[in-house]
């Protein structure tokens, strides 16, 4: 046995793909599934925001694809947002404060869709949950998880059509958060009656050093028969470079203002 790592890769297929947007754009992405059997669920991960960092290989979404498909059967599908670059490529386009990037998420669901993928669930990271909140009410999605949610282009009537909806809505949400946290979470989140607000303790927007626990988190809610995750690995292993991720890794910066709407109290808003 071997303990699992922050760079550990693995066994699994992994396939780079393009998908179509309905506005004519190429995205760069890639589905990473079990090596030798069909995924029992699946992810779309929506990432941070790009002028912040963000992109589909950003730490939480890198993991995830690296190891749910063996640990936990999970199908992970990742993808760069319109403008969005990372060592995977990038995708045609520019960054739309939220707007066009509707299309993108449109386009990920549709994949699965057309891949005939089982149990699609969204996982959006910080400005990935303002777009899976905003455009991920499709027939075809079982459910939505969110990292870190600023809720920042996300309006009060956007969060209570999920309530009005009813499928699962879970947000984990770091004690330390930058932008939102578990008390304020709370409360924003109270037109959503079926949604789990999840507080957790000492972690940060980043989520650096928790990674374990927000994939046991999300394991847990899309395939609880495989929660806990082990911590360790008995049979091929991999380790993968991070280093190209050196300068990449993060999901915002501090001393970088957000682009974004006006910033207006998102409680009172149409």
């Amino acid at each position: 046995m071997t303990r699992i790592s922050a760079n550990s890769i693995l066994p699994g297929r992994r396939e780079a793909l393009t998908l179509h947007t309905a506005d004519g754009l190429s995205l760069v992405g890639e589905l990473a599934s079990p090596a030798d059997r069909d995924p029992v669920a699946t992810l779309i991960c929506v990432h941070p925001l790009p002028t912040h960092g963000g992109m589909m290989d950003s730490h939480l979404f890198r993991k995830a694809a690296w190891r749910l498909p063996a640990l936990a059967d999970l199908a992970v599908l990742r993808f760069n947002t319109r403008g969005t670059s990372s060592v995977h490529g990038t995708s045609e386009g520019e960054f739309d404060n939220a707007d066009s990037e509707r299309f993108d998420v449109a386009s990920a669901i549709e994949y699965t869709e057309f891949a005939e993928l089982p149990d699609v669930w969204l996982l959006g990271w910080s400005f990935g949950t303002d777009l899976v909140l905003k455009y991920g009410r499709d027939p075809h999605v079982t459910g939505i998880i969110l990292l870190s949610p600023p809720l920042r282009y996300t309006s009060r009537a956007e969060l209570a059509a999920w309530g009005e909806d009813g499928r699962p809505v879970v947000a984990l949400v770091p004690e330390h958060d930058d932008y939102l946290r578990p008390e304020a979470a709370a409360e924003r989140f109270q037109v959503v009656p079926q949604a789990e607000v999840v507080g957790v303790d000492g972690a940060k927007h980043l989520w650096v050093g928790d990674a374990e626990r927000v994939l046991d988190e999300v394991v847990a809610r899309v395939n609880p028969q495989r929660s806990p995750l082990p911590v360790e690995w008995d049979g091929l292993m991999e380790t993968g470079d991070s280093s190209a991720y050196a300068d990449r890794t993060v999901a915002a910066f501090s001393d970088v203002e957000v682009q974004g709407p006006p910033q207006r109290d998102a409680r009172d808003a149409d």
